[in-house]
């Protein structure tokens, strides 16, 4: 007995609206987008968002930066003013509590779209978050914290994680754009708990970048290959993020900065701000962090010794020459 099918519609009909409805469910809306910060991480994350087909408009007190993102098509303003309302949306990329508050304060001088949705990737203090969330909604507009994690690596090829604090609405609004800078965007809960989450994941990268690099500079002295000791470590318990992807011995991981003589990538500068952060955040709620306090005055000395502009792991370096002292 033949078996027969079937179709209510033509097939070349059903299939045409079944790849509509794929696509239409992938794609996203080009949206005006405004992005201050185009620094290691910002300039990184402003370009892949051009490459969702955002239009960009950016502004940054880098010449060269701008020009950078000028060259692929973006917008620069030489006032935040008119980028933000020229914006659906303004991402802000700032080094710290100060230079994130002023730059609120510039941008949303002149008054705001009530429609444009203000998103801070910095990294700040969570009890700023909640007042510009207070300061902006009151001149008619939203805000809400998505700091990033993923390193400079995770920037470049858009796989980023986001930790976004607001509203669930707010959350489902923002998620498409952040989307086009990374691959996990998760939903932190209220205002100020993307920075709670960030500021303790920081904690622990600076805890375990110099647990790695006390292993490998003791691995080393004891006249152990450093690459045989990395593989060991990568495949056994001691694996982490700093060990494996980051490491801070030159020659191991081709990308990473310690090649470059511990130039660009994430500054002394800024996990020593973090820190000085989540040891605040750390008193204010009556918690214990005895190795994120050590880690905090390992990396103070750093700075002290002129070493602030280079990146967080050549606490190597500091390791090794404390070590031959």
């Amino acid at each position: 007995m033949a078996l027969r099918i079937v179709f209510t519609m033509p097939v070349s009909r059903a299939i045409s609206q079944t790849l509509v409805r794929a696509m239409s469910s992938q794609a996203v809306a080009s949206k005006n987008v405004g992005f201050i910060g185009l620094g290691n991480m910002g300039g990184h994350m402003a370009s892949n968002l051009i490459k969702q087909g955002h239009k960009l408009h950016v502004f940054d007190i880098s010449k060269d930066a701008c020009n950078n993102l000028k060259s692929k098509g973006a917008t620069v303003y030489d006032k935040t003013t008119d980028l933000a309302k020229n914006s659906d949306f303004v991402i802000t990329m700032l080094p710290n509590n100060d230079i994130v508050w002023k730059a609120y304060n510039d941008m949303t001088a002149e008054g705001v779209n009530k429609n444009t949705v203000f998103i801070d990737s910095s990294t700040i203090d969570p009890n700023l978050v909640r007042e510009l969330q207070k300061f902006i909604s009151a001149k008619g507009a939203r805000f809400i914290d998505a700091p990033v994690s993923g390193g400079v690596p995770g920037a470049e090829q858009a796989t980023l994680t986001f930790m976004v604090g607001g509203t669930q609405a707010e959350y489902d609004a923002v998620k498409p754009i952040l989307e086009g800078m990374g691959k996990r965007i998760t939903y932190c809960g209220s205002y100020g708990m993307g920075q709670a989450a960030k500021l303790c994941n920081n904690m622990m990268l600076a805890i375990s970048m110099i647990g790695t690099s006390e292993a490998m500079n003791l691995a080393i002295r004891q006249g152990l290959d450093p690459k045989v000791f990395a593989e060991i470590i990568n495949s056994s318990t001691g694996r982490c993020w700093s060990s494996e992807l980051y490491n801070p011995v030159p020659g191991i991981t081709p990308t990473a900065p310690s090649n470059r003589d511990y130039a660009g990538g994430f500054s002394t500068d800024l996990i020593t701000k973090d820190l000085g952060l989540a040891s605040g955040v750390a008193t204010a709620t009556n918690t214990p962090i005895p190795l994120g306090a050590l880690s905090h005055q390992i990396y103070r000395t750093l700075k002290s010794q002129g070493l602030g502009n280079k990146d967080f792991s050549v606490v190597y370096e500091f390791m090794k020459n404390e070590a031959n002292n």
